[in-house]
């Protein structure tokens, strides 16, 4: 562990970025190009409705994904700086009581689906029509929950001590794994969303065996002992403290869809709502090289910072911001050009494709420069600010994009839904430079106090 840490505080800022970025970059964008391929599945075997359905269902995912963002994130920012300190013993406790924190958050919050299941589909916005789709879907896909937070949760503090290769065999064994399975129980089986349910669940519990196997025989520093899970409500406090803005994130997501499946079923129809859970998977594929290297970002900063090490945190946020607007570029290009081919891959209804050219060009208009708005969260979260990652976190989604999302519509309807996306994402970016430009003055006083 020492030669890491060495390295994290000594080695070379652009090579450390690629070296920590790349494995979770690739865990990232496999993570998200099995949800695009499994819903690709489901719209060519099932139908547009079975697509709605996945939208329907996305809030109730989003709310377990963050359960597990959340303690991943605020653990990972202790051990980041307890092991920037070399102090290994506190990196042990903490990873303890993260599981702890997950397994029961967790298994409460399936018990409280499983119990009001039918009046949450239909408070997410599912009609008549999806909601035996989306009821279907939702029986099954609760059986992995805990196995997926778990797996986020593990791709986070995995990350922290040093092993970002590992972090992403957590990440694309379970993509590769649904992937594989997805055509089979739909297509070979016949079992439509069911099949896609199984499918998911067997991939995250082949991804959370990974984790253990990792852990016991992959050279992790973490130990399964009965000592490092006693509980301890300060580690516990700290971790939901600092992760609290990554869980904010992740239940205003899903609190964003409801409103806009509600909205959309309003303005238009169900057809509306698959179109919606399109865009947000492609616009995720494009988004998740950028977590990957915020992710990356986020294990430097919290070492160096903890070193009081505060040029190379600038450089690393300066380069980080580079390839962000870099990447998305890339993405923001495809979508402009082809989005026609983009909407086809998911259905060959051509009044869905139609309609969905011009939303998908809509939405990705502020696309290049989002992750500048994501990179903003991790720097103030990675440093222990969790105040400011908090603001930040939710002013795109809270400040912006729900108000929006209700008063555009009035103006221009059903196009005033999808304009919020945009216009949100402008304001939200000039808030996120704002702040982080006031935390560089902070880090030149330091050096300047220390030189």
């Amino acid at each position: 562990m020492k030669s890491k840490r060495e390295l994290l505080l000594n080695g070379n800022i652009t090579s450390l970025l690629f070296k920590f970025s790349a494995p979770a970059m690739i865990g990232m964008v496999t993570g998200a190009l099995y949800n695009v391929i499994d819903t690709v599945f489901v719209g060519r075997g099932v139908g547009s409705l079975a697509i709605a359905a996945l939208s329907i269902v996305l809030p109730i995912q989003l709310i377990m994904i963050g359960i597990g963002t959340m303690i991943g994130v605020g653990s990972a920012s202790v051990v980041s700086r307890a092991l920037g300190r070399n102090r290994k013993d506190i990196a042990q406790n903490v990873f303890g009581n993260a599981v702890v924190l997950n397994l029961l958050i967790s298994a409460l919050c399936m018990v409280f689906i499983y119990i009001f299941m039918d009046k949450c589909l239909v408070f997410f916005g599912a009609s008549a029509k999806v909601l035996p789709y989306a009821r279907d879907y939702t029986r099954i896909i609760l059986a992995g929950f805990i196995f997926l937070s778990f797996s986020i949760n593990s791709n986070n503090y995995i990350r922290a001590e040093g092993n970002p290769r590992a972090a992403m065999y957590v990440m694309a064994v379970g993509a590769i794994i649904n992937v594989i399975l997805d055509p089979i129980f739909i297509f070979v089986l016949g079992m439509g969303v069911k099949g896609a349910a199984i499918a998911t669940v067997i991939a995250q519990v082949i991804s959370s065996m990974y984790v253990i196997f990792y852990i016991l025989f992959g050279g992790s520093i973490f130990r399964l002992n009965a000592s490092i899970f006693r509980v301890k409500f300060s580690a516990m406090k700290e971790i939901l403290s600092l992760g609290f803005p990554s869980f904010i994130k992740s239940a205003m997501a899903s609190i964003i869809t409801l409103i806009f499946n509600k909205l959309l079923l309003f303005y238009g129809s169900d057809m509306y709502i698959a179109i919606m859970g399109i865009g947000l998977r492609m616009i995720s594929l494009i988004q998740m090289p950028l977590i990957g290297i915020t992710q990356g970002f986020s294990t430097i900063v919290g070492f160096n910072y903890g070193a009081k090490l505060y040029p190379r945190v600038k450089k690393v946020l300066g380069m980080a911001v580079m390839w962000t607007i870099i990447i998305a570029g890339v993405g923001f290009l495809a979508m402009m050009i082809f989005p026609k081919f983009v909407v086809g891959l998911f259905s060959s209804d051509a009044n869905l494709i139609n309609e969905g050219i011009h939303i998908l060009r809509i939405v990705a208009v502020f696309l290049p420069f989002i992750g500048v708005q994501i990179l903003g969260g991790a720097l103030f979260q990675s440093i222990g600010k969790t105040a400011s990652a908090l603001v930040l976190t939710i002013s795109r989604q809270v400040l912006f994009l729900i108000p929006l999302a209700f008063l555009l519509p009035l103006i221009f309807g059903l196009n005033g839904v999808w304009l919020a996306v945009p216009v949100s994402d402008f304001l939200s970016i000039v808030v996120t430079v704002i702040w982080m430009f006031k935390e560089i003055k902070i880090f030149n006083k330091e050096i300047l106090n220390t030189a």
